[in-house]
C-alpha cells in the first residue's frame, strides 16, 4: 500500500502519489485545492481515462505524509513542512 507491489502498481503507491502532492505545495493550500490539482495532472497525463487516484486514496497520501513530518496543518491550509 505504501510501497509499489505485485498488487500495487507504482503510480498508486502511496509515496508515489504523496510524492506527486508535494509538487503542488510550493506554497500552502486547502486540502480540496490540492485535490483538484491532482485531478488535473491525472488528466493530462491520462485524457479520457477513468480516475485511477480516489479521494479516499488521496487522503491517506496526505495522512502518510503528515506522519512521515513532511506537511503540516495552518489555519485549514496544508503547506510543507520546514524544517
Amino acid at each position: 500500500m505504501i510501497l509499489p507491489s505485485k498488487h500495487l502498481t507504482q503510480d498508486r503507491a502511496l509515496l508515489t502519489v504523496g510524492g506527486r502532492v508535494l509538487t503542488f505545495l510550493s506554497q500552502a493550500k486547502t486540502v480540496s485545492a490540492l485535490w483538484e490539482e491532482l485531478n488535473k495532472y491525472e488528466e493530462l497525463v491520462s485524457p479520457g481515462m477513468p480516475r485511477r487516484i480516489t479521494y479516499d486514496w488521496f487522503l491517506l497520501a496526505l495522512d502518510l505524509l503528515y506522519a512521515l513530518g513532511a506537511i503540516e496543518l495552518h489555519s485549514g491550509l496544508v503547506a510543507r513542512r520546514t524544517a
